[in-house]
């Protein structure tokens, strides 16, 4: 695929993997503060798997190109944006618009990729290692010697959070499979499978007074359970509804659930309990400048994290953005384990 057309992925409608469409175009130009990125590594994450069943609780309307975000050469620079930003590598968080070989986007939005992490490493540590990053040290403020639960622990915001769990110095459960129990064990994780296994019950074995956090992708039945795990002055971080991901019905009511019952506890704050429902967005609409101050610090920290070899980028599979079908498909059957990824 070479620089003189745009390469795009589109999502038409609730469809199979199958169902994706590729379509080409010119290369877009840079307007006044924006750059034009190269695509060199997109991933699939989560919310791709949701928004193709019409799931995702803030997907904008069929079509559109999906890609949650991206690493990539600045091709070109627009108006008052820095010339010498041409050539370097950046990451780029941008919700939609990421499974294509050419993105434009503000210049302030891109953060700089430290020499030493190919694309396809960076890649695997932009939306899980923020959201991974955020939850645990400006959430949950975890600090060593405490206790926290994972839940997906081997999933892709799960296995960042573990490693960076480790390295603040905490002792870490995680719920898998127990086909990734072994690999979680390598990490110094001690594995339950929520699968075979009464996981509240089991929990409880593990950690008696209960656990400092507990960081919940699953929604549904699963928040009330991590809330009840809770040790004193402990706080829950829910992420999601993947529980619900099936579901039909409302798109938001799983979301709403959660918020309603985070309100509720924060108000009662028994034992000095506290939840949260993280949204890696939340704050953009209020202060953009400070959205993205905190996202370049955040982000920065997590590569400086894979730089010491404190979080080792899994990726499951590199696939080209043409087969973006069998990435998809790959990503959702459950037996990868690490970040897939799409390069140009």
């Amino acid at each position: 695929m070479g620089s003189e057309h745009l390469v795009q992925v589109v999502l038409p409608g609730i469809v199979a993997p199958e169902g994706l469409k590729i379509r080409q175009a010119a290369v877009p130009s840079a307007g006044r503060g924006q750059i034009v990125i190269a695509m060199e590594a997109t991933g699939v994450s989560f919310a791709e798997q949701q928004m193709r069943r019409g799931r995702y609780y803030d997907q904008p309307p069929f079509p559109f190109v999906p890609g949650y975000d991206l690493v990539g050469r600045v091709l070109a620079t627009g108006l008052g944006v820095d010339p010498d930003l041409a050539g370097r590598r950046v990451a780029a968080l941008v919700k939609v618009g990421g499974w294509a070989s050419h993105v434009v986007l503000d210049a302030k939005d891109a953060v700089e990729v430290p020499d030493g992490l190919t694309a396809a490493e960076a890649e695997t540590v932009v939306v899980n290692g923020i959201t991974a990053w955020q939850m645990l040290h400006r959430k949950a403020r975890v600090r060593a010697g405490q206790t926290v639960l994972v839940h997906g622990a081997s999933g892709g915001v799960g296995s960042v959070l573990v490693q960076l769990a480790h390295a603040a110095g905490a002792k870490v459960i995680g719920t898998a499979s127990a086909r990734h129990h072994d690999a979680l064990r390598e990490l110094d994780v001690i594995p339950v499978d929520y699968r075979a296994d009464d996981v509240p019950g089991r929990v409880r074995e593990l950690a008696p007074g209960g656990v400092d956090a507990v960081f919940d992708h699953l929604g549904g039945r699963s928040v009330t359970d991590s809330w009840h795990l809770l040790a004193p002055g402990g706080t829950l971080v829910a992420y999601g509804s993947a529980s619900t991901r099936d579901d039909t019905g409302s798109k938001q009511w799983p979301v709403l659930k959660i918020l309603g019952r985070v309100w509720l506890w924060n108000t009662l704050r028994p034992n000095g309990r506290r939840a949260y429902f993280y949204n890696i967005w939340a704050g953009r609409a209020l202060s953009k400048d400070r959205f993205r101050a905190r996202l370049r610090a955040d982000l920065t920290e997590v590569f400086a994290a894979v730089r010491r070899g404190d979080v080792t980028a899994r990726i499951a599979a590199q696939l080209p953005l043409t087969r973006a079908a069998e990435a998809l498909r790959l990503a959702e059957s459950g037996t990868v384990t690490g970040k897939v990824v799409l390069t140009p």
